[in-house]
């Protein structure tokens, strides 16, 4: 038998994902015939695979021994460097500036350094993140950047956060600014494009097409110059919709590949300038949550990465 007082954190979420986040060894086949069995009680009751846990309901999951392994406290991340570059932090959200060639998450195999490992060895040693309290929740990235975009990553403190950051993204009630260098020009000075999107699994790269097609999905993208010098040019980039590449692969479509891009870029201008990684950095973030949501005082914070070195090295921004 196992037994489970629910938190905060686990607070919201049905029977059935926290018991697999929680225990998950059990085999989902298990888990539904125990419920068939009456053998999954809620608050001492019969309850439904589909019910919603509150905070200090308990449940209880009436197995054997050999199948009752609570999910253990994975600490590998202590062994990540102790370096983040925090933009913003409060008791719900953390924002910070991920540098160039660092990964958001593990690529797959048994990796240690990366931009969530850093932030949950950052959060246990302020003891906010304590993985013995936790049965389902860890903090998480509500985004990710590609191992060589830098740029503002948010993570959520408490599962509350999470969702409603997830749920901002979902609705386009928050909104990435991004800045970047490009080979040439795009067809206009501003403008917001759109587009349909197709990515390939197997080769992790992406298609774009001007008209509806079969398999793609829509992508919304607005883009404003800022300066030109020495055939480049430098945009502020607004994503209206979150796809793989999407910057990168848009904007190459539109004949203005970012710098540096050996996916969708220009090789020999990538080599002419010797710039081998994309300039793109996630340069800011800005809220529009609705009244209702717990986060939003973040619409009064708008909030800005450094400025990129590349504007400075190759375009010659100075920084304010």
């Amino acid at each position: 038998m196992e037994q489970f007082v629910i938190n905060e954190n686990d607070s919201g979420q049905r029977v059935d994902k926290f018991i697999s986040k929680a225990m998950p060894d059990l085999p989902k086949s298990m888990m539904y015939k125990l419920i068939r069995k009456k053998d999954i009680k809620l608050n001492g009751k019969r309850c439904e695979i589909s019910e919603k846990l509150h905070s200090g309901d308990v449940l209880t999951v009436y197995v054997k021994n050999t199948l009752s392994q609570k999910k253990s406290h994975d600490m590998s991340f202590m062994k990540a460097p102790q370096e983040i570059s925090k933009i913003f932090e409060d008791g719900n959200i953390i924002i910070v500036n991920k540098p160039v060639g660092l990964d958001s998450h593990s690529n797959g195999s048994e990796q240690i350094d990366t931009m969530i490992n850093r932030i949950k060895r950052y959060l246990y040693e302020k003891g906010e993140y304590l993985p013995e309290n936790e049965s389902s929740f860890a903090p998480a990235l509500c985004s990710r950047l590609d191992r060589n975009t830098s740029g503002l990553v948010t993570a959520a403190k408490n599962a509350v956060s999470l969702r409603e950051i997830n749920e901002a993204i979902r609705g386009g009630q928050l909104h990435k600014i991004y800045h970047c260098v490009t080979v040439g020009e795009l067809p206009r000075d501003c403008d917001i494009v759109h587009a349909y999107h197709k990515k390939d699994e197997g080769r992790n790269i992406v298609r774009i097409v001007d008209e509806p097609k079969e398999g793609f999905k829509p992508i919304k993208t607005g883009y404003k110059l800022l300066a030109r010098k020495n055939g480049l040019s430098l945009y502020e980039i607004t994503l209206y919709t979150g796809r793989t590449h999407q910057i990168r692969a848009h904007l190459a479509h539109l004949g203005a590949p970012v710098l540096g891009d050996g996916k969708y870029g220009n090789i020999p201008e990538n080599k002419r300038f010797k710039i081998f990684r994309q300039m793109l950095c996630a340069y800011g973030l800005e809220f529009e949550l609705p009244e209702t949501s717990p986060l939003h005082y973040l619409n009064e914070i708008s909030i800005h990465a450094p400025l990129p070195r590349f504007e400075v090295e190759l375009m010659g921004i100075c920084q304010k």
